[in-house]
This record gives structure tokens, C-alpha cells and sequence, in this order.
């Protein structure tokens, strides 16, 4: 059985691979090509769970899950919050064939995956991101999204303003991008076109009222029904797009409060980004319009993602 390690997926699962990769994953997955379950969560207490997504790239494609512990304490310990396994079953046999560090893949194909969504539904003319988070998928996001958009400044903003100012000044010198610390959300969002969330806040820290017509949101912090980074005008104001729509209707906790409040219903989500992908459905339908992203995370992409480092050997 081939063993994947972190150093190696960092290595070698690039951008330039993972970002297409992703993409056809999700056309494919929207396409009813691929098959999955609705990820299974365990709360293991405050910060912390364990979740299980099975799925398979096609009847005869490679199947498999990932196996995922999520504590989101450990950031703070300079360890990543995101540990486990994704593990590739060969489908003419049934085998194992390969065991990956989920972690890497996991920090990677989430940010790639933004960066197809932003490239299908930002404005073209997309120059101005924030960023909502200094963590690990705050600096994936920043380098991911640069390949989709020629980015021209980068604010963000984080609960720790030497945190924050220190995440500036690394990814101004990764990216060669002007990039400041922000003191507030308010500031940090005001006059970008696009709006990564990535934050991980349990209470709304957007407000629907900071967000400029044109804007393009990423919603990628909260990955289960409790935390929600985001208020119900943003959700309400949207064209609001899902990585698994079932997913979304089942988890996606923006979502789930605002049709709670009795402000929208299942329609809200008017579709996946495979379908946008796909050229099923309209994306971004006018300039002055609100795009959100809702991420997730799906299976589909640890798959396609593991399965082309195991067969580049």
C-alpha cells in the first residue's frame, strides 16, 4: 500500500494540479456521475469532531473515504485542526492501494475549490479580496485564488491584530501582493470584490450591510450546522450557490438559520457550482449581483485529488 505523507502532498498537489482536478470532480459530482453519502459528523465536545466521508469516483472509478478529526484548539499549538487519512480502494479488486495525510489534502483541495467557484462567479475584473482569518486556509485561499484573479491588494482581518499583521506581512512576501491588516471586519470587506470567510467564528462576524453590490463571497469557515460566520441579510441578499446542495439543505449553517428565521426557503439555493461549471447554470447573472459560494467539502475532491498523486507514482 503506498503511503502519502504531508510533505509530500504539500510538494506535489500544486494549485496547477489541484484546481482542475477540483473542477472536473465537481462537474462530474453535479452530473450525478460520482457517488457519496452525506458526510457523517461525531461530536467528540467544545472545538472538536470526527467525521467520515465515503464516496466513489464513478462505478468503476477508484472509491474510498476520508477519515477526518477536526479540533480546531490545535491551531493555536502550531498544529493543523484538520487530522486523518484518505484512503483509495482499487475498484477491480477492492483493495486498498493507498493511504494520503487528509490534512494537506484536505488545506489545499478546500482552497482550490474556492478558487474554481471564485473564477466562475467573481466579476472578471475581481482585483480586491479580503480575507476573514489568519489561520492555515486563510494562507491556501490567498494562494489559490491568486491564480484565478489578478489580484491586486489583500486585506484581512483576525481577532489578533499581531496575528493578523503578521499573516499580512508573510503573505505579502509569498505573493508579491500588497496585503494589510484590517482593525475590523467592517473595514477589511469595505471596497473588495471578493470576500473569503474563513474564520472559523461561531457567531456572525458579516454583515449583509458591509457587502457591496458585485461582491463574490466564499463561504468556507463553517463546515457543519452550528457556527456561522455570516448574518441572514448577506444569505437573504445572494445568489447563493452550494458545493452538494443536499449537503447545503442538511448542514450548511448560514443557510439552515436564515430559512429558520422563515426569510427563504430550499429554492434559496438555487444550485451547485458543478452546475455552473457545467455551463447547466447561470453563475453571476449581472454585475451590481452578490454571489455566495457555500463550501462544505466533499469527498469527491479528496478523491480526485489523492488519486492523481498515487498515479503520477
Amino acid at each position: 500500500m503506498r503511503v502519502i505523507d504531508r510533505e509530500e502532498v504539500r510538494q506535489r498537489l500544486t494549485y496547477e494540479l489541484c484546481i482542475p482536478l477540483v473542477r472536473q470532480a465537481m462537474i462530474a459530482f453535479s452530473k450525478g456521475e460520482t457517488r457519496q453519502h452525506l458526510r457523517s459528523i461525531l461530536p467528540l465536545g467544545e472545538g472538536r469532531a470526527f467525521g467520515i466521508m465515503p464516496g466513489a469516483l464513478g462505478e468503476h472509478g477508484v472509491f474510498g473515504a476520508k477519515l477526518i478529526s477536526v479540533f480546531h484548539g490545535n491551531f493555536a499549538k502550531g498544529i493543523q485542526s484538520h487530522q486523518g487519512v484518505v484512503v483509495l480502494f482499487d475498484p477491480e479488486s477492492g483493495a486498498p492501494i493507498c493511504i494520503a495525510h487528509a490534512g494537506e489534502v484536505t488545506a489545499i483541495r478546500t482552497a482550490a475549490a474556492s478558487a474554481v467557484a471564485t473564477d466562475a462567479l467573481a466579476r472578471p475584473d475581481a482585483r480586491r479580496m479580503a480575507i476573514l482569518g489568519y489561520g492555515e486556509q486563510a494562507g491556501t485561499h490567498a494562494r489559490a485564488i491568486a491564480k484565478v484573479r489578478k489580484l491586486e491588494a489583500i486585506t484581512v482581518w483576525g481577532r489578533d491584530a499581531a496575528r493578523a499583521k503578521a499573516f499580512a506581512k508573510a503573505t505579502e512576501a509569498e505573493l508579491g501582493v500588497p496585503v494589510f491588516a484590517a482593525p475590523s471586519v467592517r473595514q477589511a470587506v469595505a471596497g473588495v470584490d471578493i470576500i473569503t470567510a474563513v474564520s472559523g467564528a461561531r457567531e456572525p462576524i458579516l454583515e449583509g450591510a458591509w457587502v457591496a453590490p458585485g461582491t463574490h463571497v466564499n463561504l468556507v469557515g463553517s463546515s457543519g450546522p452550528g457556527p456561522t460566520e455570516v448574518d441572514h441579510d448577506l444569505v437573504v441578499r445572494s445568489r447563493f450557490i452550494a458545493d452538494s446542495r443536499e449537503g447545503v439543505l442538511a448542514q450548511g449553517a448560514e443557510f439552515l438559520y436564515a430559512k429558520a428565521a422563515g426569510l427563504i426557503d430550499d429554492s434559496h439555493v438555487v444550485g451547485e457550482i458543478g452546475q455552473v461549471l457545467a455551463g447547466d447554470l447561470a453563475g453571476r447573472q449581472s454585475a451590481d449581483q452578490i454571489t455566495v459560494y457555500k463550501s462544505l467539502g466533499h469527498v469527491v475532491q479528496d478523491l480526485a485529488a489523492t488519486k492523481a498523486l498515487y498515479d503520477a507514482g
